[in-house]
């Protein structure tokens, strides 16, 4: 026999940015918790508003699974005399486990016989059970800011105000932090009130009906998705809500009981640039903005309210009236910011702290001119780009202290570059501006421009190896400057970029650029170096797994070089066509065997060749394995430096057929000392030509061919 069980925790509006994760952290919590008391249940479902959290477990067991337990005792001979009676050892192990003497079985133990005692535990009730599980759950969650209230000593997002327990239509003997759990829950705090739930598996219907609450969160969003798709179309033939997927989310996460109305923007602040009208719209006030079927912004937004239809000409108007107070704020920052052009705002900069121990904002533009001027140096780029690079890193963090920048933070590099468009600045530093900041997360568009790609690399890099050398690296659940999102934007771009940079070379040279202080502050790049390696290494990594390729062709790639992305992903690509293909496990085999007796050093730069040691190679094998290195090592390195590394496997897999017959024929480990190193050494130079996809050893082994 089944019962659903219901846990509803019900609080204060709890702020949007901790539902998701909350509703996480309950599901995976109630699975455990389940698992570990041995309850069988059909489903897990989770409801999450602003005014609740809740936990159905359908079909929940009524009760745990029997089970029964071994437990082993003292050894035979300890547990037993020599007329074979049991001692005070087994006696008292016996009545530790709740066993008679004559219970105790022996069984081996890593070829030593000891006494075991089995014991059978009958499965408890689940409603005896259910109390402590709530409670746990509930003491379980946690938020980023808790709270504390009354005189109690329970913290949770925001004070909790009701419960409900019920396993089925029983109530559960549920208490915690002064509060009883029944079966009263409470609707929509203006339009509902105390909701009676009957049962368990009434819980999200008799709150729809009854109390304007739409608890399955998935629902709410679709009707919110929808309500503003059907206002949006209502208001002007071709028009559209221009939803994102955050902001919907987070209007879900407001509101228990949506209903969309629409606005209208006034006229005076469609003149403003698009971003300095959407953005107050959406960061400030949760409004979605509507397009025409060109793309154009229309002049109405899209609010969603947390109640029903009643009075929405009133609330249309409240909103239109808060919305022209933060719109006119924006367009007095706008033509305020505009009286001076943006280079005037540059010298500000030296009043404005970056870091207290890398200096101020005007310091670090000079960090990124003379990274730029690097960069551009690298990238070959003609003196006109490199100027206008130089041009773009100078004027980039202007914006920073510009009035519309201090009130929406969000539009740094925006407003940047439509003040440098009114400045007369140059097309291509404009864009430069804007895109430095690109991505700014995970999917974001990438710089297009070549002042963008220059800028926003000295950004990040600087960013990054400031920080480590200052000793502000992430840890595991810590990443306060977002190190992780801004190297991930590196590794983005140069995996783009054919020049192939080394990050390697690109780290030391903006390390270089950092402020010396007398005090030391600064860690020695000796000592950051490998960290910093190592921390790209696994932002390339992730890159390359989200860009499509298995984790171990990453890791096979990125074993043969981890500080070139553009190198890295052109091999990713040449090893997912190669391995499609028939010879691929005879190459690999001839890698492996090549490199398991050759040792690591086998992959290591090839150095010259030592022509005394290939005259000791005088079997026919040998010679034709040399062969057939001497035609093809310097082509598939020429074929690898021209970035064609499908070219040069294809190439190198002429060395599969000889290295097999030199195993067949030859033995590589000759007594005589100086053969054997010149065999070692043939092999090595094998392995550093076969392995121009990367260490073929850390590929996971392809699955088997089943027979037609």
């Amino acid at each position: 026999m089944s019962r659903d069980f219901l846990l509803e925790i019900g609080m204060e509006e709890m702020p949007a940015k901790f539902a998701p994760d909350a509703a996480r952290q309950l599901k995976e919590n109630a699975l455990a918790r389940l698992a570990a008391l041995r309850l069988d249940f059909a489903a897990v479902t989770v409801y999450v508003t602003p005014r609740r959290l809740a936990l159905l477990v359908s079909a929940l067991a009524e009760r745990q699974a029997d089970t029964r337990e071994e437990t082993r005792g003292p050894a035979r001979k300890a547990a037993y005399d020599e007329a074979g009676q049991p001692t005070k050892a087994a006696l008292g192990f016996a009545a530790g486990q709740g066993v008679r003497p004559e219970d105790l079985f022996v069984r081996d133990f890593k070829n030593i016989p000891y006494v075991y005692a089995s014991r059978f535990q009958a499965g408890a009730a689940a409603a005896e059970l259910l109390p402590a599980f709530c409670a746990e759950i509930i003491a379980g969650l946690r938020f980023p800011k808790p709270m504390r209230w009354g005189d109690g000593d329970a913290r949770f997002a925001r004070p909790l105000r009701w419960l409900v327990a019920l396993y089925g239509a029983e109530i559960l003997p549920l208490s915690y932090a002064g509060l009883t759990a029944g079966r009263l829950s409470r609707g929509h705090r203006v339009l509902g009130g105390e909701v009676t739930v009957p049962a368990a598996g009434d819980y999200a219907r008799v709150l729809a009906e009854s109390g304007f609450v739409l608890a399955e969160r998935e629902r709410r969003r679709e009707t919110i998705r929808s309500q503003v798709d059907q206002t949006a179309a209502a208001l002007a033939p071709g028009a559209a809500a221009d939803i994102t997927e955050a902001l919907l989310d987070e209007v879900t996460d407001l509101v228990e009981y949506p209903t969309a109305f629409w606005g209208r923007i006034p006229a005076e602040f469609m003149t403003l640039p698009e971003e300095a009208t959407t953005t107050p719209m959406r960061e400030h006030q949760r409004y979605f903005p509507t397009r025409a079927a060109g793309g154009a912004l229309l002049p109405y937004f899209i609010g969603v309210r947390n109640g029903d239809a009643r009075s929405l000409d009133t609330v249309r108007a409240g909103n239109e009236k808060v919305l022209r107070a933060r719109l006119a704020d924006a367009a007095f920052y706008f033509h305020e910011d505009l009286k001076k052009p943006l280079a005037d705002y540059v010298p500000e900069l030296d009043r404005v702290t970056y870091h207290e121990r890398l200096g101020s904002a005007g310091a670090r533009v000079k960090r990124l001119r003379r990274l730029t001027a690097a960069l551009a140096a690298e990238f070959a780029l003609d003196p006109l780009q490199a100027e206008r690079a130089d041009r773009t890193a100078l004027l980039a963090k202007a914006d920073l202290v510009t009035r519309m920048v201090y009130d929406f933070p969000e539009l740094q590099g925006i407003m940047g570059a439509h003040y440098a468009k009114a400045a007369g600045e140059e097309d291509e530093v404009c864009a430069g501006i804007r895109e430095h900041y690109q991505p700014r997360f995970s999917g974001d568009a990438l710089p297009v421009s070549r002042p963008g790609v220059l800028v926003s690399l000295a950004d990040k890099l600087d960013a990054v190896t400031g920080c480590f050398a200052l000793g502000l690296i992430p840890t595991g659940s810590q990443d306060p400057y977002a190190l992780r999102r801004q190297a991930l934007g590196v590794a983005a771009i140069l995996a783009r970029e054919p020049a192939d940079l080394d990050l390697g070379v690109l780290l030391a040279a903006a390390y270089d650029g950092l402020p010396r202080q007398e005090s030391g502050q600064l860690a020695p790049w000796a000592e950051i170096e490998e960290p910093l390696r190592e921390f790209f290494r696994q932002r390339l990594r992730f890159l390359l797994m989200e860009n499509g390729w298995t984790y171990d062709a990453a890791d096979c790639v990125l074993a043969a070089n981890a500080s070139r992305p553009y190198a890295a992903t052109a091999r990713a690509a040449a090893l997912a066509r190669a391995r499609t293909e028939d010879g691929f496990t005879d190459f690999v085999n001839a890698y492996t065997r090549c490199l398991n007796l050759s040792g690591p050093a086998g992959q290591t730069a090839a150095g010259p060749t030592d022509a005394a040691a290939d005259e000791l190679l005088t079997e026919p094998a040998e010679r034709a394995l040399l062969a057939a290195l001497a035609a093809v090592a310097s082509p598939v390195a020429a074929d690898a430096a021209a970035g064609d590394f499908y070219g040069a496997y294809s190439r190198a897999a002429a060395l599969v057929a000889p290295v097999a017959a030199l195993f067949d024929s030859v033995m590589i480990m000759a007594p005589e000392a100086a053969l054997r190193a010149a065999r070692l050494a043939l092999l090595g130079r094998c392995v550093r030509t076969l392995g121009v996809l990367g260490d073929l050893t850390l590929l996971a082994p392809a699955p088997l061919k089943r027979e037609q």
